[in-house]
């Protein structure tokens, strides 16, 4: 459907822009101004819900472009930014007349603000830090003021600086404090053994990396900079929007194939440095383990050289440090979810598609067994829907559980990501006799109906699916489609992840009939949005839990009400479908498994948990005294140490690999460990401990059951 929707929406706006842009010409034949005109257009005609570009789009545009350059302000002055403030409300005029006025201001003042800050920390780094100082830095850069002369900005470079340097320092000290059997054995130098030399090292190694990171910026073009100025006015329209110039949108078809190198994490800007938001099934990090969503990247380095900081550098150009070729090194420093800082080396690979793919479990309590079935993702191959899917794989899932037994069934979408839509379709409809199972809205406002055709019903048994914060798109469908029919028992988060809406990527050569100007690059844009069949969107409020469970991110913004511009929430008319009557007692079941959760001491410690995560993240105000900054982290540490008794749970589940899978284990021991690995984490588990709960209390309509196998039969 995507597909078709995409060619349809090109077919379109080359049918209207083949006028327009056939003969486009400006002065200076500026392929900038072309792509301005080009990708407003395409907004403008394609998005599902195209902005009104007036005074408000404009200085939106104005405050994100400045925010996205100098998002720690340690480049702009006031002055510069009330020069800038004569755009404020013209931006949107400059857009529609393909004038970049305001671009080229910004821009210029960019490069030698620049030119100055090269100059300034060279100059704070002479002088020695002192640590026994009382001072803070408030790290909430939104609330600062931009400096309003060179000595305040020097001032701010100084605190950024120091802050910057005390964790070299701290590092420095604490090693030169251990016993020489417990010295490190990575590559970095911790050769200093006072604290006059650790400080002086110090200074030296965050020199050493801002000159990497000026150097790095120094290789970036004018080009690359204007890409970031369209993605600005791009960005205004939702958070999925995004212009790709030519190397990119190679770039993003290498990842949508699956063949990317990389460490398989999907990163969002922060003012502190590069926030993962998605940790990709089969890749590097998610086989490492050491890193979650919400921990922020703030040092890259390149095995065992000195690391480049990246706070305050553009998400592109972060990226291109952190990827690179499979085999290849990259130390992360990292800022924990917890507030701790640690360093994590990891091997860049290709992702392991296998990972990604389903695979199931037995579950054994006492004479009872039950099955779970791992969804990574909604996987498909487009140019072959046969070859292998998601609803084709866990079909044959189901069937296996089914034969050995299963009295009851876990489906575990749970940092699920989203993909196919037919997959979605075909899913859900293993567990209903047939009807609708999602709706779709597109920008006309025509809505059209997915249903599931086929009256066959491979799963009738207990169903519950599992999901959390991080449960997004097509997940958010499946989980909400077996809600309305409450067909299942959903158990976890508060909501999903709420992202609701379709993408579609456009070439825009494929609008421009004669283009001079070579490769224009592509756009990605949200086109449609989905709704359950009760008629509510899954956008921003995503599903709700039935059983609502906290979990570490419970207090900490995640999810599509975390991003820029989302689009709104809003319900349509619902579609014509029968609520599953084939459970007793739904409602008491649900109503047994809150009661069980809101007394359960593991649940209480992950809640307590989940709120001092919150309460380490809402800590903005960083002393630069060394002897409190070092009290501090002992207390987190302290804290952080106590909570790992989480990973101490045992639910007293047995799990166990299906017998096909024991059969592949005597000539694949690599398979053996995953599947071993695996099944350790979930007896550590208890929200899977809990859904066996819900299992075993709900209560089948066996009268219900047997007609509708009768049903089947005929």
């Amino acid at each position: 459907m995507k597909r078709n929707l995409a060619y349809v929406l090109t077919v379109m706006l080359v049918a209207v822009a083949s006028c327009s842009f056939t003969n486009k010409s400006f002065e200076n034949d500026d392929k900038d101004k072309l792509l301005l005109d080009l990708i407003t257009y395409v907004l403008e005609k394609g998005h599902y819900e195209p902005k009104d570009i007036n005074d408000d789009f404009s200085v939106s545009v104005f405050e994100d472009f400045i925010d996205v350059l100098d998002p720690t302000k340690r480049y702009f002055l006031a002055s510069d930014i009330a020069d800038f403030e004569q755009y404020k409300f013209q931006i949107d005029d400059q857009i529609k007349n393909t004038d970049i006025s305001f671009f080229n201001l910004v821009y210029e003042r960019l490069i030698k603000r620049m030119g100055d800050a090269k100059e300034i920390y060279k100059e704070v780094l002479k002088q020695p830090f002192d640590y026994t100082q009382n001072e803070s830095i408030s790290i909430k850069y939104e609330d600062e003021p931009f400096a309003s002369n060179k000595e305040e900005l020097k001032e701010r470079w100084r605190k950024q600086l120091k802050y910057a340097t005390l964790g070299t320092y701290d590092s420095k000290i604490s090693h030169a404090e251990k016993p020489a059997d417990e010295a490190s054995t990575d590559d970095h130098d911790h050769s200093a053994h006072t604290p006059e030399e650790a400080e002086i090292e110090s200074r030296k190694s965050t020199e050493a990396t801002l000159d990497e990171f000026f150097d790095f910026v120094d290789d970036l073009e004018r080009k690359d900079w204007f890409v970031q100025y369209i993605n600005t006015i791009v960005d205004e329209f939702d958070p999925h929007t995004f212009y790709f110039a030519p190397d990119d949108k190679e770039k993003f078809d290498m990842n949508m194939s699956g063949k990317f190198e990389g460490i398989g994490a999907r990163l969002q800007k922060k003012p502190e440095g590069a926030k993962i938001v998605e940790i990709i099934s089969g890749g590097p990090v998610w086989r490492d383990q050491r890193l979650e969503v919400g921990d922020e990247i703030i040092k890259v380095g390149q095995n065992g050289e000195e690391p480049i900081n990246i706070v305050g550098m553009r998400l592109d150009d972060a990226i291109k440090l952190i990827k690179g070729p499979q085999g290849t090194i990259v130390d992360l420093t990292v800022r924990k979810v917890d507030g701790s800082l640690e360093e994590i080396s990891l091997t860049r690979d290709v992702v392991e598609l296998e990972e990604s793919y389903a695979k199931s479990a037995n579950i054994i309590r006492g004479d009872q067994k039950f099955g779970i079935i791992n969804l990574p993702k909604f996987y498909v191959d487009f140019e072959d829907y046969n070859e292998r899917n998601a609803a084709t794989d866990v079909a044959k899932e189901v069937e296996r559980l089914k034969e050995e037994g299963a009295e009851g069934l876990i489906l575990d979408l749970r940092d699920n990501g989203g993909g196919s839509l037919k997959t979605v379709v075909e899913m859900a409809g293993l567990f209903i006799k047939d009807g609708p199972i999602v709706q779709v809205r597109s920008g006309n406002k025509q809505k059209e109906v997915y249903d599931d055709n086929d009256e066959r019903i491979q799963w009738d048994g207990p169903l519950v699916i599992l999901v959390n914060e991080l449960s997004a798109s097509a997940s958010e469908i499946l989980a909400a489609a077996m809600q309305d029919y409450k067909r299942g028992i959903v158990i976890g988060s508060k909501q999903t992840f709420g992202k609701g809406t379709v993408q579609n990527v456009i070439p825009l050569d494929n609008i421009v009939r004669s283009n001079e100007h070579g490769d224009l690059g592509a756009i990605k844009l949200t086109t449609q949005k989905f709704y359950r069949i009760n008629g509510g969107s899954t956008q921003l409020e995503g599903v709700k839990s039935d059983v609502v469970v906290p979990d570490k991110y419970s207090y900490i913004d995640l999810g599509e009400r975390d991003q820029a511009n989302p689009l709104k929430w809003d319900k349509i008319t619902p579609a014509d479908y029968e609520v599953w009557n084939g459970y007793l007692d739904y409602e008491q079941t649900v109503a047994k498994s809150k009661k069980r959760m809101a007394s359960n001491p593991q649940i209480k410690l992950i809640e307590e948990n989940a709120k001092w995560l919150k309460s380490e993240q809402d800590e903005t105000e960083i002393s630069l005294n060394y002897i409190t900054y070092k009290e501090e982290k002992e207390k987190d540490k302290e804290q952080s140490d106590y909570f790992k008794n989480l990973s101490d749970y045992d639910s007293k589940l047995t799990f166990e690999s299906l017998k096909y899978e024991q059969e592949l284990f005597t000539q694949d021991s690599v398979l053996r460990e995953k599947r071993d690995r695996w099944h350790k984490s979930l007896a550590k588990d208890v929200y899977v401990e809990e859904a066996v709960n819900v299992l075993e209390d709900l209560k089948m309509n066996n009268l219900k059951n047997i007609k509708l196998a009768s049903s089947t039969k005929n």
